[in-house]
C-alpha cells in the first residue's frame, strides 16, 4: 500500500457497528500513518438544503473523532445503491481498504445471503469486516490464514505480508487436509508459494493441519476463536452468484463468525502477475 496517496473508507450509516469500523479505522490508521474517509451513501437525490445539513453533521462527527484521536478524518456523500456505491468509489480512488461494520447473519440475510458480502464482492481493495470494537488498541498480532486448493490463495498472500510488515503480524496458515490426489498436489503448491514468500519477507508463520471434517470454513473459525485470533484473512468466491448468496458462499459464515473476529475479505480480480512486485523484501 502506497501510504502517502493512499486512504482508508469507513461506510457511514449513523449506527453503532459503523463506529465499531471507524474505531477500527483509526486504530490501523494510526500504524500505517493515514487519513480516514467516511462515506455515507444516500439512495436517492435530495434537496441541496437537505444534503447540506447531512453533510453538516458528517462534517461534525468527522471532527469529533479526528479531535478526540488525533488523526486526519473526512466525510463525503455519495448518491447511489449501497451495494454499488461503496465499491465504485473505493475503485475510482486511492483507497487502500475499505472498514466496514456489519450485524452478522441476520433475519432476511440468512434468506438471501450476507448483506457485507454482497458490498465487498467486485472491489478491487480489500474490506475489513467487523461486528465490534477494537478490543484494544494493540497490533493484529495473530492473523489466520486458511489456505486451500484454489489458485485465488496466492492474491490475499500480499496482505498477509503487509499486515506482517506493519503490524509486526504472526501470520497462521491453516492447511485443509485434503486426501484426493489431485487437489492435495494443488493445495500445496499454494503452501510452498506462501512460505516462500512469507520467508523472503521475513514475516513470521507456524503451519497447522486442521482435521478433515468436510467444512473447512467452519474449521478455519474454530481454530481462530480457540487461538483468539485478531484478524482471519480470506479470499471471496471467484465469479459469485445468486445461488452462493441464498444457498451460503463459504466466506459469508466467516464473517459472520460468532466469536466476531475481524475478517479481512480479497476479491479474486487482480492478476497476481501485476502485484507479485510487492511480493520481494
Amino acid at each position: 500500500m502506497d501510504r502517502e496517496r493512499k486512504f482508508i473508507l469507513v461506510p457511514w450509516d449513523f449506527t453503532d457497528v459503523a463506529e465499531n469500523a471507524l474505531l477500527h479505522g483509526i486504530k490501523i490508521a494510526k500504524m500505517v500513518d493515514s487519513k480516514i474517509v467516511l462515506q455515507h451513501v444516500i439512495e436517492k437525490k435530495i434537496s441541496k438544503m437537505e444534503k447540506g445539513k447531512l453533510q453538516s453533521t458528517l462534517d461534525w462527527i468527522a471532527e469529533k473523532y479526528e479531535k478526540k484521536y488525533e488523526i486526519k478524518i473526512e466525510g463525503i456523500i455519495c448518491v447511489g445503491r449501497i451495494f454499488s456505491a461503496i465499491s465504485e468509489y473505493a475503485n475510482e480512488n486511492e483507497v487502500s481498504m475499505v472498514i466496514m461494520g456489519t450485524h452478522g447473519m441476520k433475519g432476511i440475510q440468512k434468506i438471501t445471503g450476507s448483506w457485507a458480502l454482497k458490498v465487498i464482492v467486485g472491489t478491487k481493495v480489500p474490506f475489513i469486516v467487523v461486528q465490534e470494537k477494537p478490543s484494544d488498541w494493540n497490533k493484529y498480532r495473530n492473523i489466520v490464514f486458511p489456505v486451500d486448493f484454489k489458485s485465488e490463495n496466492k492474491e490475499k498472500l500480499q496482505w498477509a505480508i503487509y499486515m506482517g510488515k506493519y503490524f509486526d503480524s504472526k501470520v497462521n496458515v491453516l492447511k485443509q487436509k485434503v486426501t484426493d490426489k489431485h487437489l492435495l498436489r494443488k493445495m500445496n503448491i499454494n503452501l510452498n508459494f506462501a512460505i516462500k514468500y512469507l520467508i523472503q519477507n521475513r514475516i513470521e508463520y507456524e503451519i497447522h493441519e486442521l482435521p478433515k471434517s468436510g467444512n473447512f470454513a467452519k474449521d478455519s473459525v474454530a481454530f481462530a476463536q480457540d487461538m483468539n485470533a485478531d484478524l482471519i484473512l480470506i479470499t471471496t468466491t471467484k465469479n459469485i452468484t445468486m445461488a452462493n448468496y441464498v444457498l451460503g458462499a463459504k466466506e459469508q459464515y466467516i464473517i459472520a463468525n460468532s466469536s466476531k473476529i475481524p475478517v479481512m475479505c480479497v476479491n479474486p480480480l487482480t492478476s497476481f502477475a501485476k502485484i507479485s512486485q510487492y511480493m520481494y523484501g
